[in-house]
């Protein structure tokens, strides 16, 4: 007869597996030659992504996103940051036109203040955007705008790039924030979050550490699985088999560091170039990809979180140039990159709404549902098992 340890058993592994990495996709609406916003969800939809992060957000492509099942990640034009700051109502002013109208009928689940701040706004040319001064007080008063609407459910942070905070990606176990940006901003950041019950966002990218490190083998950098593929940390003896694990957990050691180890992670970026030169050793975008998604799929997690990141974004939905620096001064750190490599392409889609690559968002989660059925399935008549041995005895 079934124990109520093994029913207890399935249902834990139920909930493992649903607590996979939501992934999803970056979309500019603003990015020039691109199909209406209304088209591109469509497509969303037939290819099963359940979640997009929204860089220069219109209110036309917000609105599109209505009655669907997608969620969206906001991203608050740079700019607009020191006029947050100084002032709730420039907040109220922008959530006004692009979130009220909307919300709830759109999914917003969370609105980032401004992406790579901390290096895209220059405190020599501006004394009043210093995001050291200014980046927090724009948050806060970006969520206390929110709660002056009546809107409770949505969560605000910002962006950063993981070349720009960080110390180190190895060994993870050593890694910290860099000084005085941690003390500074990310430390204070941290705090809010933690009270907030929002999360941390990072723009990461193994394509970047790959191509300033010829140590690194590629195949570590595209999760590909071979016996004697890892890296060790000398530290603490976690083994590791991808360079995306170790750059996650290298951002959770530094927020244990800092004293909040428990606030969720989100990659807002990841993905990688189109590389003509290197098509005859193999497509690494799309190698890189598929390894990705399947990782990600696994519900596996990273050595130091279990859980690993809460929400992971491809960089990004279309194929434009890199170098596009849009008006509203939203960068990413796919762009910057790309300015000094000459122009990179990042798109998974090309803007006549062809795929790229043969990546495909809906084929695991479809295996993954038949799975889920069967245990639930087994899950349910263990149960009725087990009730039926309590009713005789």
């Amino acid at each position: 007869m079934p124990s109520l340890h093994l029913i207890t058993s399935i249902l834990l592994l139920l909930s493992a597996a649903a607590a996979a990495t939501t992934i999803g996709v970056t979309y500019n609406p603003s990015a020039p030659n691109l199909p209406p916003p209304e088209r591109v969800v469509s497509t969303l939809q037939s290819l099963r992504i359940s979640a997009v992060r929204l860089l220069d957000p219109s209110p036309a492509a917000v609105r599109a996103f209505a009655y669907t099942n997608i969620t969206l990640l906001l991203t608050v034009p740079n700019h607009l940051i020191p006029s947050f700051a100084a002032n709730r109502s420039a907040a109220a002013l922008w959530l006004r036109s692009h979130v009220l109208p909307y919300h709830p009928r759109t999914r917003i689940s969370l609105i980032s203040a401004g992406s790579d701040v901390i290096t895209t706004t220059s405190a020599a040319s501006d004394p009043t955007a210093d995001p050291s001064t200014t980046l927090l007080p724009a948050i806060r008063n970006l969520r206390l705008a929110l709660f002056d609407l009546g809107i409770r459910t949505i969560s605000v942070s910002t962006t950063f790039s993981f070349i720009d905070i960080m110390t180190t990606s190895f060994p993870p176990s050593t890694a910290e924030f860099q000084e005085p940006i941690g003390s500074l901003v990310v430390r204070p950041l941290l705090q809010f979050l933690d009270e907030t019950n929002s999360s941390f966002l990072i723009n990461l990218y193994p394509y970047n550490i790959f191509k300033i490190n010829s140590e690194i083998p590629v195949g570590f950098v595209l999760f590909q699985e071979h016996p004697f593929n890892f890296r060790d940390d000398v530290v603490t003896g976690v083994r590791y088999r991808n360079l995306f694990d170790m750059m996650v957990d290298a951002i959770v050691a530094a927020m244990a560091v800092s004293g909040q180890e428990n606030v969720p992670l989100i990659v807002t970026e990841t993905g990688w170039p189109s590389e003509p030169e290197a098509q005859d050793a193999g497509n690494y975008a799309e190698m890189y990809l598929r390894g990705l998604l399947r990782h990600l799929r696994s519900g596996l997690g990273t050595p130091l979180r279990k859980e690993g990141a809460a929400e992971a974004y491809v960089y990004e939905l279309f194929d434009e140039k890199s170098t596009f620096n849009n008006t509203n001064g939203t960068n990413s750190d796919a762009s910057m990159s790309g300015r000094a490599a000459g122009g990179k392409q990042w798109g998974i889609m090309y803007p006549n709404m062809t795929m790229k690559y043969r990546v495909h968002f809906s084929d695991a989660p479809r295996n993954l549902d038949k799975r889920f059925d069967r245990l639930i399935n087994l899950a349910c008549l263990l149960l009725v098992l087990l009730n039926r041995k309590v009713m005789r005895s």
